[in-house]
C-alpha cells in the first residue's frame, strides 16, 4: 500500500518561499512510469495542479506557476519537494501530494497540509 505524507510549515510570510516535502512509503518514486504531483486547493476553490516530478526525475510545471515553482526529489529518502517562491495570501491553500498512475488519474494522495500565507 502506497502512502504519501506532506510535511512543512503551516504559516509562511508574504514574499517568502514555501517548501513542502512529500515522503512516500510502500513504493518507490523511481518506479516506471509514475508521476508524483503537487496539487493545491485554495479556500472555496477547486483543485489546482501545480506540477510534478516524473519517475525518471524530470520536473513539469503548470504554466501559471512555472516562474515561481520548483520540484525536485531525493531518491535516497524516497521524497519529493515543492518550493514556491514569492508567496502571497493568494497561495493560501491545502496542499496535497499525489501519485499519477496514468493521465489525470491520481490513485494515491497524501492527507494534505494547510498552508496560510500571512504576515
Amino acid at each position: 500500500q502506497v502512502q504519501l505524507r506532506e510535511s512543512g510549515p503551516g504559516l509562511v510570510k508574504p514574499s517568502q518561499t514555501l517548501s513542502l516535502t512529500c515522503t512516500v512509503s510502500g513504493g518507490s518514486i523511481t518506479t516506471d512510469f509514475y508521476y508524483w504531483s503537487w496539487i493545491r486547493q485554495p479556500p472555496g476553490k477547486g483543485l489546482e495542479w501545480m506540477g510534478a516530478i516524473t519517475y525518471n526525475g524530470n520536473a513539469i510545471y503548470s504554466p501559471s506557476l512555472k516562474s515561481r515553482t520548483s520540484i525536485f526529489r531525493e531518491t535516497s529518502k524516497n521524497q519529493f519537494t515543492l518550493r514556491l517562491s514569492s508567496v502571497t495570501p493568494g497561495d493560501t491553500a491545502w496542499y496535497y501530494c499525489a501519485r499519477e498512475s496514468s493521465a489525470y488519474i491520481y490513485d494515491y494522495w497524501g492527507q494534505g497540509t494547510q498552508v496560510t500565507v500571512s504576515s
